[in-house]
């Protein structure tokens, strides 16, 4: 089977912080795999631009340097290599100064009716200032986009700050705030299986699912981002974002349709809906860790205040919490969500576990009946394994097993399974922001975040210890197995 291919309008993109870690690992190499399935115009370019001074030739040998680097060897058509290169440029620009603004707005406003994207891939504190000299050099029109990368904000005040800088000079039909996790192929998954099948939609609630887990596990620790990391931890790096985002996709009602208002006004009713969790209730429903040295396939590994080269901090690597949602679809349904570095292996899933069967007809010698479960993997082997009870074949009675329905997507369709960022960039060419977050989510989800940091805040306990290569600190099992349930831990899908 191949995929589809549709061709987007010509555009110039421009990457602000062009010579940095996200354009290098994600942006270019996700820019290149669309160009060489045809999915580029002929007239698209894109323009690089930071700091650095570099001739367009330099620029494109550093992003030769990263496609090799980042992109499979099996991968690389020189032909297309060659083509992708050549749309490249590069101008030197002050994001907070007057130099190079007067090049760059000669280079990105070139072609008038292209469709203009600038990508800030700078850090929040310059989105102010990039985006004010955008809209004064008069870049902004009805075919202007601007997408910002997280973090969005450290708290609800500084994300509306950050929110009304951006929206001074775009609408908010023209901001795109990305999300990688919703560019992922099984997230999109996830509403066709909930909406494209009456096989699920009809039993999506409280009087069938009895609990649902999402998980966000890494098995490195935080590399080369530890002075990022210790003013943010795992609550602001990853559940204010990723997994509330993934929440709302699971618990949303069904939407009108798929375009991005009725989508997002959909999620913003489940983050209006969350339970509050603050001084109250934080210690019983919260689990803060911090992982120390232990080991991992690659053998010994550090922990976090090696990693960060100091001798305390406060700040979590891990984080548990047990969530509800407060409507007629999921009153009572619990939702576990866990995040955390130098956990046991590498994963990204929901796993949706089925009320138990009212009454078993079976005899005892038939063996236990596990309650059915919907696992979506979202990373790796990326694919949707439903768990039945099944008859064992053979003769001599009946014999019960839980077996799964298994669907790995890279088996399934056998074609390349694309990076997020490959559908996300080109969903922004395409003015479509179904997969991107509302100025609203975002400000809603810091409102329900807030009291539950300053409840840890309060507290000022230590997060709780736990040995890297683990699952995370004991008290994050106790979280769940109180409510006589367990995580859910599959080795592959």
């Amino acid at each position: 089977m191949t995929s589809r291919v549709i061709p987007v309008s010509p555009f110039v993109l421009v990457v602000f912080g062009a010579t940095g870690d996200l354009s290098q690992r994600k942006l270019l190499p996700a820019l290149y795999h669309r160009d060489q399935a045809g999915q580029l115009p002929p007239e698209a370019r894109i323009v690089g631009a930071s700091r650095r001074h570099l001739s367009d030739e330099d620029f494109r040998a550093l992003a030769r340097k990263a496609l090799e680097e980042h992109v499979p060897a099996r991968d690389i058509e020189p032909g297309a290599l060659e083509r992708f290169l050549a749309r490249l440029s590069y101008v030197a620009v002050d994001a907070t100064g007057k130099d190079g603004w007067d090049a760059l707005a000669r280079a990105a406003g070139a072609a008038e009716h292209f469709v203009r994207v600038f990508y800030l891939a700078t850090s929040p504190d310059l989105f102010g200032p990039i985006c004010e000299q955008i809209g004064a050099h008069g870049l902004v029109d009805g075919r202007t986009r601007v997408v910002v990368e997280k973090p969005l904000g450290k708290d609800l005040a500084s994300a509306q700050r950050l929110n009304a800088a951006i929206g001074r000079v775009f609408p908010e039909e023209s901001i795109y705030r990305i999300d990688h996790y919703l560019g992922k192929e099984t997230v999109q998954n996830l509403m066709a299986l909930r909406f494209a099948n009456a096989l699920f939609e009809p039993l999506w609630n409280a009087a069938h699912i009895d609990h649902v887990q999402i998980t966000v596990a890494e098995s490195l620790g935080v590399e080369g981002r530890a002075g990022y990391y210790d003013t943010a931890g795992a609550m602001r790096d990853m559940v204010q974002n990723h997994l509330l985002q993934l929440l709302c996709l699971v618990a949303m009602e069904t939407p009108t349709s798929l375009a991005a208002d009725p989508v997002r006004d959909e999620k913003l009713k489940v983050l209006k809906a969350l339970v509050p969790i603050g001084r109250h209730n934080a210690a019983q429903v919260t689990v803060r860790g911090q992982y120390r040295a232990g080991a991992s396939a690659g053998g010994a590994v550090p922990g976090y205040l090696e990693e960060l080269g100091a001798h305390a901090s406060n700040t979590e690597t891990f984080v548990a919490l047990k969530v509800e949602i407060a409507n007629w679809r999921w009153a009572g349904v619990p939702f576990y969500l866990r995040t955390g570095k130098r956990l046991a292996t590498r994963v990204s899933e929901i796993v949706v576990t089925f009320r138990a069967i009212p009454h078993s007809v079976f005899d005892a010698s038939a063996g236990p009946i596990t309650p059915n479960r919907l696992v979506i993997r979202l990373q790796p082997d990326e694919g949707v394994k439903l768990w039945l009870m099944i008859k064992d074949p053979g003769p001599g009675g009946m014999r019960l097993q839980h077996l799964p329905l298994d669907m790995s997507f890279a088996e399934a369709f056998g074609v390349r399974n694309p990076d997020a960022y490959e559908r996300l960039i080109l969903d922004v060419v395409r003015g479509n922001q179904t997969l991107f977050m509302r100025r609203d989510e975002v400000e809603a989800a810091w409102a329900w975040i807030d009291p539950i940091i300053e409840a840890w805040q309060e507290t000022r306990d230590a997060p709780k210890s736990y040995t890297a290569g683990t699952w995370g600190p004991s008290a994050s099992i106790a979280l769940i197995e109180r409510d006589g349930r367990t995580w859910y831990e599959d080795g592959a899908m």
